[in-house]
């Protein structure tokens, strides 16, 4: 059953979350969404990780969903990684001896990719969608660079999430989607991303790195690089033929997430 709650993070924000305990978990997956977006948009593969007995916590960003905060906003990229290291704590204070990992799409693949950097050694392994963790397509990258941090930009991100056209109508009906995002959101995450390459061969986690092929918001050369750089030696890519931004609201989805059970139960 569905526990909704809220947290308070490092600086008393409160950050709404969800968790679903299955009667005998045998790990706990965290799971971090990407910009503008909630955690709502993970229902189905929050739903399978059930299925399988993993414990699932979920959490909208801070200026995300049904989170405190200035919308779509950070003040600094370190922000969203003691967001994600809060919650990481959380979990496993409820469940003592179970493994945890940690899942992130995109600009959540940024959040969980930069938190293995500065969080060595909390959790048993990390997940990633799609993360932005070199910007190879340099998205925003025409932004000047002294802009009021609260300058917003409309989201731009809809027509390229998924090839499922249902699925881009659904983001763009959502009201629980952000229509707008801050220039203060912007510099907070390209200062990460220069961080995180300047500090990848920090980065030692088992890691599995997963990309679509045709993601036309991220490029999968950002995860190619990411797994050329860091140290880890349990390190897993695979690059998904086709496959658009949201691979695990393509088509082929239950076969992605399968990857995803296999790789996580090969390590508890």
């Amino acid at each position: 059953m569905t526990n909704e709650f809220s947290v308070s993070s490092f600086d008393q924000t409160k950050l709404f979350a969800k968790k679903d305990i299955p009667l005998n978990p045998k790990a706990v997956v965290l799971v971090v969404h990407g910009l503008c977006e909630h955690l709502g948009r993970y229902n189905y593969f929050t739903q399978r990780l059930f299925e399988n007995d993993f414990a699932v916590y979920r959490f909208d960003h801070r200026g995300h969903g049904r989170s405190e905060g200035n919308r779509v906003f950070y003040q600094d990229f370190n922000e969203i990684l003691d967001d994600v290291n809060a919650m990481a704590e959380l979990a496993k204070e409820e469940n003592p001896g179970l493994p945890i990992f940690v899942f992130g799409h995109s600009m959540g693949g940024f959040a969980v990719t930069n938190y293995g950097i500065k969080y060595p050694d909390k959790v048993s392994g990390i997940i990633t969608s799609g993360a932005l963790t070199r910007n190879n397509f340099g998205i925003g990258s025409d932004l000047p660079p002294s802009l009021p941090l609260d300058t917003y930009f409309p989201n731009e991100l809809g027509a390229g999430v998924c090839s499922d056209a249902r699925v881009v109508e659904a983001y763009a009906n959502d009201p629980l989607v952000e229509k707008q995002v801050s220039a203060g959101l912007f510099y907070s995450l390209f200062n990460g991303v220069s961080w995180g390459t300047d500090n990848s061969s920090s980065f030692k986690y088992p890691v599995l790195i997963l990309h679509g092929a045709n993601d036309g918001i991220v490029s999968e050369k950002d995860s190619r690089d990411f797994f050329g750089d860091i140290a880890s030696s349990d390190k897993s890519l695979i690059i998904y033929p086709h496959l658009f931004h949201e691979i695990l609201n393509e088509s082929v989805k239950d076969e992605i997430i399968s990857d995803i059970i296999r790789w996580i139960s090969k390590r508890i």
